[in-house]
């Protein structure tokens, strides 16, 4: 249990209470100030006093982040548990060690990774400029991610699909319409920010609503993006549209039929589903360089 750590519960109720974070940023960076003070407990062999964290030191950050590492993190969800634990000492007292964080080789573009879309959705949500725009940029990049929509598709949607389902219905290009299936972590990230948004939602109106009411532009979300993965060492091409290709890469290297995922993406030909076969194949070959011993 976590109870046994309340200089993280401290830290989290600063956040929400007088830094005004989302209930999604404040869940997060106490689980990583939870993690930190398990680690270090472990690590120097005793109980983590406030005191103490001025003592941390880079070899242990270092520590920290190997161990986080075991894992699965990728650079960039390192990269924000970097941020968080900074945030978190300097907020105990405790002057952070200089640590360079982890940087994102160059080269050919490749899915983003589940860990580090949602390193990418928070490090968004947690620079947005109230809780209430953080928990909306969290879901719709969360719904661009976990139902493959295009974010013409995403800022089309009207209140109208309230009280959502398990499926959400889509128009596309050419007005085509599709179903697709609303994971129950989708869902609850657009409860969440319709609980909160200070607007009436209309029916026939814009679901996602910009900062003075009016209908979200896709401007606004890839301006965002564009700033966290700076933070977050992402490589330029972590946009938006991106996250649509990680979902079809990802489904279907875990077996999804391309007929099926034609259908969910909708694509008007199989033609242009067929590219994600060859993203899919340059990503393991990615692996087995990486893991074989005579590659």
């Amino acid at each position: 249990m976590d109870l046994p750590f309340p200089l993280a519960e401290e830290w989290a109720a600063h956040l929400a209470r007088d830094r005004r974070r989302s209930e999604h940023t404040v869940r997060a960076y106490r689980a990583t100030a939870v993690r930190l003070l398990r680690f270090l407990g472990e690590h120097w062999g005793g109980v983590v006093t406030r005191e103490a964290l001025g003592g941390v030191s880079a070899a242990d950050l270092r520590a920290f982040l190997a161990w986080r590492r075991t894992d699965g993190l990728g650079n960039a969800s390192a990269a924000r548990e970097l941020s968080a634990v900074r945030g978190f000492l300097a907020f105990a007292g405790a002057d952070a060690p200089r640590l360079r964080g982890p940087k994102v080789a160059k080269g050919v573009p490749r899915p983003v990774v589940p860990a580090d879309v949602l390193a990418l959705a928070g490090e968004v949500a947690d620079e947005a400029s109230a809780p209430w725009i953080g928990a909306r940029d969290w879901a719709v990049l969360l719904l661009l991610y976990g139902a493959g929509l295009r974010i013409g598709e995403a800022m089309a949607l009207t209140a109208s699909v309230l009280p959502l389902g398990e499926t959400l219905t889509v128009t596309g290009k050419r007005a085509k319409t599709r179903v697709v299936p609303l994971l129950p972590q989708v869902r609850t990230a657009i409860d969440d920010y319709v609980a909160q948004v200070p607007w009436r939602l209309e029916r026939d109106a814009a679901l996602f609503r910009g900062a003075r009411g009016g209908a979200l532009s896709a401007g606004v979300v890839r301006s965002a993006v564009q700033r966290a993965r700076a933070g977050l060492g992402l490589g330029e091409r972590t946009t938006p549209h991106a996250l649509r290709h990680s979902f079809a890469t990802h489904l279907l290297g875990r077996g999804a039929d391309l007929r099926a995922l034609q259908e969910l993406l909708g694509h008007a030909s199989l033609s242009s589903t067929q590219v994600y076969t060859s993203v899919d194949a340059a990503h393991l070959l990615d692996v087995y360089r990486n893991a074989h011993p005579r590659a």
